[in-house]
């Protein structure tokens, strides 16, 4: 089977003209698949669906390295997935709110956690409406590594993570031009832990605190094969972040014309040239009586408001990239690319291929800049709109992945270190899943190198050129018993290698196995057990098992 590249090129060409706009939107397809995740309702096809559920459970946790506490809580909560589909607009949205009443040494505690995602259409096929939001709470390391949804309970190394994120994209045509442009502002929050365990000599990381994003694209181009026999096109895109921490701030503009050149019905050759100036910048910290950087309460530095703002990064001049697009059929789709930008060579891909549709397989290249909050906004944004919330089934947090038809599920997989400077961002990640009958399964796994930039005679300076390289992999089975019962399994490990110091490296891992049956119309009975832990370079191991017994109610 082959279709005409006409229009999908096209397409090609308006996402390299937004490029250096929204990097993580336009570059990352894929991620990977998040450990002790669960999700038990099948996957919404139309319509509107809305669930709201209470839940109670018994929770034992067992610390079994370098600690042997044993303890106990119980877990009360109310939460909502609700969803919709239309022809033109799809949302959906996973949210809850749980009460921890703890005995012994265990603490009561709240958590809220979520995830939404709206693509409402204003102007069917032309004007459209994209919105998202995140909360979920994170495991925190003493180098700054984090994962989404651990299953401990909540301890003085957690953190909470916000953020969210709006804004239009317009796609229409004027006569024989097609004419795009998009606009996104994203806000993100992370709330600094009480408390890290931290090697002998090492300093507490500067976690990142908020920031503001801001992107805008604009694009008017022609088709192949309407007016020529090659499609050309010109735009222009600017990229802002600003991070309250030490006042950084990433400004990246461009111009450029791209052409589309059809090669057969099924390839062509991509490709453009412009213009780019790209700056980094950062203020200092106040400084006390001997010099030294003053931190406030969280661990933080404190702005000094009126230092002047020093370069980290600064390039301007040609950028350029060339590339090919290929789709054999509307179920196998190729896009790879190689250029220059950000003052050097750069390259970025995406390979979709929906075996059957039931299949699916997923690999994405990326290269972008970028903060900790900028890049959270972008994963967040490059989430479909149709899906499921995963939670970990022991403690109920926010997994990393949502479950549904498309790819980009496992987008806020990798969120990385908290750690405030911005980063230069490379990386790849594969994902395929499989759902045949009362089986589905799926394997993942990735690759993250980001190399941190600050400014010299500044409290970040000893951070600039240090970099952390993250791998993982991870993989999922759920079974289903009969009509009534089923069972799951998830495992998860990620190898973390800082340039920071020794106690930055670690290997985390998690792995559950639960087992749920319906007792009665909306009642839900479920069983599981787990266990999580790291292995650390320079402190010592961590392991934990818990086991989980509970109720839901759906209504």
């Amino acid at each position: 089977m082959t279709i005409s590249l006409s229009r999908t090129v096209m397409l090609a060409a308006t996402g390299l003209a937004a490029l250096a706009a929204i990097p993580a939107a336009a570059q990352q397809a894929s991620a990977p698949v998040q450990a002790g995740a669960e999700s038990e309702r099948p996957q919404r096809t139309g319509g509107v669906e809305i669930v709201p559920y209470i839940e109670a459970a018994q929770v034992l946790s067992a610390e079994l390295s370098p600690g042997d506490d044993v303890v106990t809580y119980t877990r009360l909560a109310a939460g909502l997935d609700a969803g919709f589909t239309t022809r033109n607009s799809a949302a959906s949205i996973g949210v809850r709110y749980e009460r921890r009443i703890g005995y012994g040494d265990v603490e009561d505690g709240d958590t809220i956690s979520g995830i939404a995602r709206a693509s409402l259409s204003l102007v069917p096929r032309q004007l459209t409406f994209e919105a998202g939001a995140l909360a979920a709470r994170s495991r925190v390391e003493g180098g700054g590594a984090t994962t989404l949804g651990g299953s401990t309970i909540d301890n003085d190394s957690s953190s909470q993570i916000y953020a969210v994120y709006a804004g239009p994209t317009l796609q229409t045509r004027v006569g024989d031009l097609e004419v795009s442009g998009a606009y996104r502002i994203g806000y993100s929050r992370v709330e600094a832990p009480d408390g890290v365990v931290l090697a002998p000599g090492d300093q507490p990381v500067d976690y990142f605190d908020d920031s503001v994003s801001q992107m805008a694209a604009a694009r008017v181009g022609i088709a192949p094969n309407t007016v020529l026999p090659i499609g050309v096109g010109v735009g222009g895109g600017w990229n802002r972040q600003d991070v309250s921490n030490l006042d950084q701030r990433i400004d990246d503009r461009h111009v450029r014309a791209d052409v589309v050149v059809p090669v057969s019905p099924t390839l062509a050759v991509i490709g453009g040239v412009g213009y780019e100036d790209v700056e980094v910048s950062n203020r200092d910290a106040v400084r006390d009586v001997n010099g030294q950087p003053v931190r406030d309460a969280a661990g933080r530095y404190v702005t000094d408001t009126s230092s002047p703002r020093r370069i980290s990064y600064q390039t301007d001049g040609l950028i350029w990239d060339v590339g090919v697009m290929w789709r054999p059929s509307d179920r196998t789709a190729l896009q790879a690319v190689y250029g220059r930008r950000y003052g050097g060579s750069t390259y970025y891909g995406s390979f979709s291929w929906a075996a059957s549709p039931r299949t699916s397989f997923n690999v994405g290249v990326y290269d972008n800049l970028s903060g900790f909050g900028g890049n959270l906004v972008n994963n967040l944004a490059n989430l479909p709109t149709e899906f499921q919330a995963f939670r970990n089934p022991l403690s109920g947090d926010l997994g990393a992945c949502v479950a549904a038809l498309e790819g980009g599920t496992c987008s806020l997989a990798n969120i990385g270190s908290l750690r405030s400077s911005v980063f230069r961002s490379r990386g790849i990640n594969a994902s395929v899943s499989r759902a045949v009958g009362r089986t589905s399964y799926g394997l993942a796994a990735g690759y993250d190198r980001r190399t941190y930039i600050a400014a010299a005679n500044t409290a970040l300076a000893a951070v600039d050129g240090l970099l952390d390289e993250n791998y993982w992999a991870g993989a999922y089975l759920s079974q289903q018993l009969d009509a009534r019962s089923g069972i799951s399994g998830n495992g998860f490990v990620n190898w973390f290698d800082s340039g920071f110091d020794s106690a930055s490296n670690g290997t985390g891992y998690a792995a559950s196995v639960s087992y749920y049956r319906n007792l009665l119309a909306g009642l839900t009975g479920t069983a599981a057990v787990g266990v999580d832990g790291i292995m650390r370079d320079a402190l010592p191991d961590y392991t934990n098992a818990s086991a989980l017994v509970g109720l839901r109610y759906s209504f």
